[in-house]
């Protein structure tokens, strides 16, 4: 996976709630895992931008309702420093399923993604309304 060149800061973390933002039929899911993450027992993971996470879809359409899905951070609450001093921000925590090969599973998202997400995930930056 390719490394991120701005110092994400993380802004959520197991147990919290995001919105999907993309058509895939759910719409509220639960982050319950992060991928590739190995550290401290008893340690509570936290994700940011551009992390892949495993999550529990809790509303949305009945089919998609108590599946478990990969997914991948597209926008935080919390700010993020970008290198050239900019502080990035966004008004919800919102996430994008994703299948084994980090293809999105949706067709479309309703609203913009982070730079970061784009340069480490492309095919979600293709179908994303705006990059910002």
């Amino acid at each position: 996976m390719k490394g991120l060149g701005t110092r994400v800061s993380k802004g959520l973390q197991v147990g919290s709630f995001a919105t999907c933002d993309d058509n895939s039929g759910a719409k509220i899911v639960q982050i319950i895992g992060v991928l590739g993450w190995h550290t401290r027992r008893g340690r509570v993971p936290k994700v940011g931008i551009g992390d892949a996470v495993i999550v529990a879809v809790k509303k949305g359409v009945p089919a998609m309702k108590k599946k478990v899905e990969k997914a991948v951070v597209i926008r935080q609450r919390k700010e993020v420093r970008r290198p050239n001093g900019m502080r990035l921000m966004f008004e919800d925590n919102a996430v994008v399923l994703i299948d084994d090969m980090g293809l999105p599973k949706g067709t479309e998202i309703k609203g913009a993604i982070a730079r970061e997400v784009a340069e480490r995930y492309p095919k979600v930056a293709g179908i994303a309304a705006a990059v910002v």
